[in-house]
């Protein structure tokens, strides 16, 4: 199980500089604060885990069921909730709020996103192949995908060709990644490298499960 866990909003990237003067390129992020709107049990649901809420949002724009589901917790609208299976949710309770300081420098992170869209993309965009010469003969195919290597036998393209087709816009886990700061005044989280998704797209961050 996850020690650690919150929700939160991809700012974009800049540049920190660590005590020695090195340039440190960092995705921030605001993480939290996140109110638990449910807790669930062994008992009632057959596993342990608790339900996180981020980003305010107008009551109207809720459903009768969710504005009903915020009112039991004794929380306002929100516009995300997620499970976390955390160790110590038998110490937690509906109402208590998760914020950025319950990481810190240094921690290892895996962070969880929806990596940017590209639409329907060629083989050489989505994949990265070479495309051929442009020499006169070559004719225009200078970016197809080439030879399926299907005749009469098999009869068909295998399983798992790189071929066109839709490319990102697809749930990406980028692991180990260090903290670097966190700013529990603005709710802001530093994490070293780059983050899937766009500026403003959600992000689950979790104590690193493979560190």
């Amino acid at each position: 199980m996850m020690k650690k866990g919150i929700i939160g909003k991809k700012l974009g990237m800049t540049q920190i500089f660590d005590e020695n003067g090195i340039v440190i390129p960092v995705t921030v992020i605001e993480a939290g604060p996140c109110p638990i709107t449910q807790k669930k049990t062994v008992e009632t649901d057959g596993y342990d885990a608790v339900q996180l809420a981020f980003e305010d949002i107008r009551e109207k724009l809720v459903n009768k069921p969710a504005a009903g589901h915020f009112k039991k917790a004794g929380v306002s609208a929100k516009r995300h909730l997620k499970e976390f299976r955390l160790e110590n949710t038998a110490e937690l309770n509906v109402g208590d709020v998760i914020a950025v300081d319950t990481f810190a420098a240094g921690d290892k992170v895996d962070i969880t996103g929806i990596s940017k869209g590209h639409g329907y993309s060629g083989a050489v965009k989505r994949w990265g192949h070479h495309i051929l010469r442009m020499t006169h003969g070559t004719g225009p195919v200078h970016r197809e995908v080439g030879s399926m290597g299907a005749n009469s036998s098999p009869s068909r393209v295998y399983k798992n060709k790189k071929m066109a087709g839709q490319y990102g816009n697809e749930q990406v886990t980028v692991l180990n990644l260090e903290v670097v700061k966190v700013d529990t005044e603005k709710n802001l989280i530093a994490v070293k490298g780059a983050v899937p998704g766009s500026r403003g797209n959600v992000v689950f961050i979790r104590n690193s499960v493979k560190a």
